[in-house]
């Protein structure tokens, strides 16, 4: 066995507990405590896309409270899904800089043997929580 393999085997054992911690903490999550974890260094803590980080990005991460009031007034549920779990990109994302989250969130457990609830779980809250941070159109 290589030096290499062998260093990358003791990684991978010695960071299997921080995977399980990882998993137990995001599981019981809120929309807002997964926004604050995931989003909030980008597009901010009320979603106005001015996170600390944003600055340093060529393309200023969209204002995420008025995703609604660009669509008429109907929140967009499946595009911001999409865009969560990484199924789709709009044009502002560019070349895929906003990660994709649904593959993180795979570490989370909900105590469902079903792989993919806890997923579309955890990813249903985050978009509910960004329904609820819309602007109104009077606003």
């Amino acid at each position: 066995m290589t030096r290499s393999v062998r260093l990358c085997l003791l990684c991978m054992l010695a960071l299997a507990p921080v995977a399980e911690a990882f998993a137990e903490e995001i599981s019981q999550y809120d929309g807002k405590q997964l926004y604050s974890r995931f989003c909030a260094s980008c597009h901010g803590d009320k979603g106005e896309g001015n996170g600390p980080v944003a600055p340093f990005f060529k393309l200023t991460p969209p204002d995420l409270t008025l995703l609604a009031k660009r669509r008429g007034g109907e929140f967009p549920t499946e595009d911001v899904r999409g865009i969560i779990d990484g199924r789709n990109y709009k044009g502002p994302h560019g070349t895929r800089n906003m990660p994709i989250w649904g593959m993180e969130l795979r570490f989370a457990d909900t105590g469902n043997s079903d792989n993919q609830q806890p997923v579309e779980t955890l990813i249903e809250r985050l978009v509910q929580y960004l329904r609820s941070i819309q602007k109104s159109s009077a606003q």
